[in-house]
C-alpha cells in the first residue's frame, strides 16, 4: 500500500473528520478496511500530519509489521486474492497461472491442488458489499470504458468520442455526456454541467480510480 493511498484515508479522518463510512466510499474501499487503516496507524503512534520522511517502505512496516517466522515454515500458500483478480483479465486461466505459481515455486502444488484450493478460499468470499448511501452525499463518476464513433455528416470521417457519467449514490439519478478527450479542460467541464443537470453538488466525488 502507497503512503499516497494510506494518506487519503488519514487526511479524511483526521483533517477532515468524516466518519468511517464516507471515508471508505471516497476511497473506494469497504468500511473495516478504512477503519483498520486508522487503528492500525494510531496503534503505531503517528499522527496528523505524516510525517515528511516517512516513504512506503517504512510506513507499510509501520502498519503492518512482519509476523515472526516460524521454526518450520508451512509450503508457500499463493496469493488468492492476487490470482483472483488476475482471472478477470482476458486470456488469463487457471492453468496459467497454476504453471506461472510452478514455475515459482517447483515444489509447490500439483495443479489438481492448486484448483482445489483456490476454489476452498473463493467460497470464503463475500459477494455482498453494501453501501448506504444519504441523499446528496456522494456521487460516483467515471470515464467509459468504451468509446462512442462520431461521424462527420459532410466528410464521411470517425471520430472516437469519451463517455463521462456521474451518478448520485443514493438515488442513481445520472447523467452523461459525450466529449472529444479526458484531458484536464474536458473532465472539468463534464463536472460543471453535471452539477447544473443534477441540481446540487455532492459532498463526496468518488472517482473511480
Amino acid at each position: 500500500m502507497t503512503r499516497r493511498t494510506i494518506n487519503d484515508r488519514l487526511r479524511l479522518n483526521w483533517a477532515c473528520g468524516l466518519r468511517n463510512r464516507p471515508v471508505a466510499a471516497s476511497c473506494g474501499v469497504a468500511r473495516r478496511t478504512g477503519a483498520e487503516t486508522r487503528s492500525r496507524a494510531t496503534a503505531a503512534g503517528l499522527s496528523w500530519p505524516l510525517p515528511e520522511d516517512l516513504d512506503d517502505a517504512p510506513l507499510d512496516t509501520r502498519l503492518y509489521p512482519a509476523a515472526p517466522s516460524p521454526t518450520n515454515p508451512p509450503r508457500t500458500v499463493p496469493d488468492w486474492a492476487t490470482r483472483h483478480q488476475e482471472l478477470t483479465r482476458k486470456g488469463v486461466t487457471l492453468a496459467l497461472l497454476w504453471q506461472e505459481y510452478k514455475a515459482q515455486q517447483p515444489d509447490g502444488s500439483q495443479d489438481s491442488r492448486f484448483c482445489d484450493l483456490y476454489g476452498a478460499w473463493r467460497t470464503t468470499l463475500d459477494r455482498c458489499l453494501r453501501q448506504a448511501h444519504r441523499a446528496g452525499e456522494t456521487r460516483f463518476v467515471d470515464e467509459a470504458g468504451q468509446t462512442v464513433p462520431v461521424q462527420d455528416r459532410q466528410t464521411g470521417t470517425l471520430r472516437q468520442a469519451q463517455i463521462f457519467v456521474a451518478v448520485w449514490g443514493a438515488s442513481n439519478d445520472t447523467y452523461a455526456e459525450a466529449t472529444w478527450t479526458q484531458t484536464l479542460p474536458d473532465w472539468m467541464g463534464s463536472h460543471v454541467r453535471a452539477v447544473a443537470f443534477l441540481g446540487g453538488v455532492p459532498q463526496i466525488v468518488v472517482p473511480d480510480h
